[in-house]
C-alpha cells in the first residue's frame, strides 16, 4: 500500500467558490493509502508548492494526489514539485475538480460530493501506480515548414538565423502566398511586393534554407525531435537547375487561353508560367492541364525557344525521404467563394467581385495593369458598394460562425485608395460593426471617413440585381431606420477566409488537433498559443485562425523560437506511458500494428517453452521509443495482450470501482 498525500486547491475562488475544499481534504483522509490531507489557496504557487515537499519529508509520501485544474494546466509543475522533493513524477496524479466539477456546479454541497468522488478514483489510481522512468532520444537538427507565404518565410528565416537547416515545402510553383497578390498593406499602405520581395529572396539566398516549392508533404512518420517526412516533388516539366526565368517559353507558347490563378482567373496566361515577374525561384512552370505537348505530343515550342535546354517532357514526379526534429505548419488560407450567396448576384454579374479580385484589378501587376476598369465592359466605376461581413459571423450552413478579422481594415484600405486614385467615384461600405484592434487601425478607419469621404453605413445588404450595365443595391440603413437602393457600377464583397484545403488532410498525418472551422487547435490558448497539443508541431499564421500580417509574423517568429529551443536540445526526455505488450496473451492477429498511429509496433516470430515443448509463436512488440502513449493498440487488441504503462486496463478501473462505490 502506498503511502499518499491529498493536496485540496482553493484556486481562489474557482473552486472555493462551489466546492466545500475544507470537506473533501476531510473526507479523502480516511482513503486506503491516504497518511495526509491538507488544502491550500493556490497549491501551484510557491508556497503551495513547499507544503508539499515538505509533506513527503515528513510523512515520507510514495504518492501525491493533487486536487486542482486540469492537469494540461499544471501537471508538469506538481510532477517536478514531486521530483524535486525526491518522489518518483509519475507518482503523482491530477483529480481535476476545476473544470470537470467546480465550474459546471452552481450547487456546493453537489459539486463538494463531485470533488470527492473525482478525488477518489485518483487516489485509487496511485494506489496502483509504479514508478516510471522516462527514455532519451536524439534531437535532429532540422526543421521543416509546410507553407511559403509570409508566415513560412518568416519563421523560416528566424530558425535558419539560429544556425539550423530549414526546408520550405509550397504547394505553388512560387513561395509569397497570398501577400503576394496584394497591392498595400494596411495601417501604413506599404507596397506588399515591396516587403515581401526581399524577404523571398533572403529566404532564397540563405545558406540554411532549402526551398521545395511545387511541392506537398506526402506522408509523415515517427515524433518530436525524429519526424520522418515524405516528400512529393511533382513534375514541372522543367528542369530547375537549368531554367534561367528568361521568359522566352512563356512569351512564345503557342496556348494563351489558360486562366491565370495569380489573377484569380480574370485574365488568361500561356500552358508554361513564371507566376509572376518576383517569384522565388523564378522557374517555369508547365500546367499538364493544358499544354499541347504533354497532351497530344504536338507543339514544342518551347523547348525549341529554351537556349537553356531546360524543358523536359518526359519528367516525373520525385520523392525526398528527410528527417526533421520540428515541423511548422504554415499552410494559410483562402477566401471563401461567395457562389452560395445568391442574394449578392456574384455569379450572374463579372461586375461583383471579391476584395482579392479587386486587390488585383487595383494592382499595378493586375489584370488591368492597375487601372480600376469594370470587368464588365472596362469602364471606369463612378460608384462602387463595399458589402462588409460576406460569410463572416454568419451561421448559415454556407457562411462562417467567426469573424474574420483581417476584412473591416482590407475595406477601409480599397475604400481610401479608390478615393484617393479616382477622386470622381462615390464609395460606400455597409457593415455591421467596424472591428479595428490593432495598432493604428481605428486612425485608419476614421481617415478613409474623414479625409477621403467614404460612406459608411451600418446596415445589411439584402440584394444585389442587375438591371442593364449596373447594379440595384437594395439595403438598410440601420440608424437612419430605413430601406435604401443605390445604383451602383461595382460590388465589392469582403468574403470570409478559411484555412487552405491542404490543412485537414495534413492534420491527419501529423494527428494534430483541429477545430470545427479546420483551423488548428493550439495546446493552449493562453500559455501555448503557437503549439500544437502534438509535440514537435507548431503553428504560424492563419492556420491557427484569422489574422493579419503583424500578427502573423508576430506568430512567426514565436513559433521559430520554440522550434530553435527545441533544436537546440541534443536528447529529448521521452514519455514512459507507452504501450507494452504480454508475450504470453498476445495472438499475433497485427490489430494493435494496424491501429497505431506512429509505427510503434512490429511482429517477429519468438520460441516459447510451454508444457516441456518449444513452440514458435509471432508476437507483438513495441518500440518505446516511438509509441506515444495514445493508447489506440490497447483499446484495438482482442485478447488483452496490450496495456498502457502508467494508464493500466487494473488501474483504470480501480478510478472507475471509486467512482461507483
Amino acid at each position: 500500500m502506498q503511502r499518499i498525500g491529498v493536496f485540496v486547491c482553493w484556486c481562489g475562488s474557482n473552486i472555493a467558490g462551489t466546492v466545500d475544499v475544507h470537506a473533501v481534504a476531510e473526507a479523502l483522509k480516511n482513503e486506503p493509502g491516504v497518511v495526509f490531507s491538507t488544502d491550500y489557496q493556490y497549491m501551484c504557487s510557491e508556497a503551495g508548492q513547499k507544503i508539499i515537499k515538505d509533506a513527503v519529508a515528513e510523512h515520507r509520501l510514495t504518492g501525491v494526489v493533487v486536487c486542482s485544474c486540469s492537469p494540461r494546466m499544471h501537471e508538469a509543475t506538481f510532477r517536478k514539485t514531486a521530483q524535486a522533493a525526491g518522489l518518483n513524477p509519475y507518482m503523482v496524479e491530477i483529480a481535476n475538480i476545476r473544470e470537470q466539477c467546480s465550474w459546471i456546479h452552481k450547487d456546493m454541497p453537489e459539486g463538494t460530493e463531485k470533488a470527492i468522488i473525482l478525488g477518489k478514483a485518483a487516489i485509487a489510481k496511485v494506489n496502483l501506480n509504479v514508478p516510471l522512468q522516462a527514455g532519451e532520444s536524439p534531437v535532429t537538427k532540422r526543421a521543416l515548414v509546410i507553407g511559403g507565404g509570409i508566415a513560412g518565410i518568416q519563421t523560416a528565416l528566424d530558425i535558419a538565423d539560429a544556425g539550423f537547416e530549414v526546408d520550405i515545402v509550397e504547394k505553388e510553383p512560387t513561395i509569397g502566398g497570398k501577400m503576394a497578390q496584394l497591392d498595400k498593406t494596411f495601417p501604413t499602405l506599404d507596397c506588399a511586393a515591396c516587403i515581401l520581395t526581399p524577404k523571398m529572396v533572403d529566404a532564397a539566398q540563405h545558406e540554411k534554407i532549402t526551398i521545395y516549392s511545387y511541392s506537398e508533404v506526402e506522408e509523415v512518420k515517427g515524433f518530436v525531435g525524429n519526424f520522418d517526412v515524405k516528400i512529393k516533388k511533382k513534375a514541372r516539366y522543367v528542369k530547375p537547375e537549368l531554367c534561367t526565368g528568361c521568359g522566352l517559353c512563356t512569351e512564345k507558347c503557342p496556348q494563351k487561353k489558360v486562366p491565370n490563378q495569380f489573377n484569380l482567373g480574370m485574365d488568361n496566361r500561356r500552358a508554361i508560367y513564371i507566376p509572376f515577374a518576383q517569384a522565388v525561384p523564378k522557374i517555369a512552370t508547365i500546367d499538364a492541364d493544358y499544354c499541347t505537348m504533354l497532351k497530344t505530343g504536338k507543339c514544342g515550342v518551347c523547348s525549341k525557344v529554351c537556349t537553356a535546354k531546360a524543358i523536359d517532357y518526359t519528367q516525373k514526379d520525385e520523392y525526398v525521404q528527410e528527417k526533421y526534429g520540428a515541423i511548422v505548419v504554415a499552410t494559410g488560407f483562402n477566401p471563401i467563394k461567395p457562389d452560395k450567396f445568391g442574394e449578392y448576384s456574384y455569379n450572374k454579374s463579372k461586375d461583383v467581385v471579391t476584395s482579392l479580385e479587386y486587390e488585383r484589378l487595383m494592382n499595378a501587376a493586375g489584370p488591368t495593369a492597375g487601372t480600376l476598369l469594370r470587368p464588365s465592359d472596362g469602364k471606369h466605376p463612378h460608384t462602387i458598394v463595399f458589402v462588409q461581413c460576406v460569410g463572416s459571423r454568419d451561421t448559415r450552413s454556407c457562411g462562417k460562425e467567426y469573424c474574420s478579422k483581417i476584412c473591416c481594415m482590407y475595406t477601409a484600405k480599397h475604400a481610401m485608395l479608390t478615393r484617393e486614385k479616382y477622386p470622381d467615384t462615390e464609395v460606400y461600405v455597409f457593415y455591421i460593426d467596424v472591428r479595428t484592434p490593432g495598432k493604428g487601425f481605428d486612425e485608419f478607419y476614421r481617415r478613409a471617413v474623414e479625409k477621403y469621404g467614404v460612406h459608411y453605413i451600418k446596415g445589411m445588404v439584402g440584394k444585389v440585381t442587375p438591371q442593364g450595365d449596373q447594379l440595384l443595391v437594395q439595403a438598410s440603413d440601420l440608424i437612419a431606420g430605413e430601406q435604401m437602393t443605390i445604383n451602383a457600377d461595382m460590388v465589392v464583397l469582403a468574403t470570409a477566409i478559411e484555412p487552405d484545403k491542404s490543412a485537414r488532410p495534413l492534420a491527419t498525418m501529423l494527428t494534430a488537433s483541429m477545430d470545427t472551422n479546420d483551423f488548428f487547435t493550439e495546446a493552449h490558448p493562453k500559455l501555448r498559443p503557437v503549439e500544437s497539443p502534438t509535440a514537435g508541431v507548431f503553428l504560424s499564421g492563419v492556420c491557427q485562425g484569422p489574422k493579419d500580417i503583424p500578427e502573423t509574423v508576430a506568430q512567426a517568429g514565436a513559433a521559430a523560437g520554440k522550434v530553435i529551443g527545441l533544436l537546440c536540445k541534443d536528447k529529448l526526455l521521452g514519455n514512459p506511458c507507452v504501450a507494452s505488450s504480454d508475450e504470453m496473451l498476445c495472438n499475433g492477429c497485427s490489430s494493435c500494428e494496424k491501429v497505431c498511429p506512429y509505427g510503434a509496433i512490429t511482429y517477429s516470430d519468438k520460441e516459447f517453452r510451454i508444457a516441456g515443448k518449444t513452440v514458435v509463436r509471432r508476437v507483438a512488440s513495441v518500440n518505446p521509443a516511438v509509441c506515444q502513449g495514445c493508447g489506440a493498440c490497447t483499446v484495438a487488441c482482442p485478447s488483452g495482450a496490450m496495456d498502457l504503462k502508467g494508464f493500466s486496463n487494473r488501474q483504470i478501473m480501480s478510478e472507475v470501482d471509486a467512482i461507483c462505490k
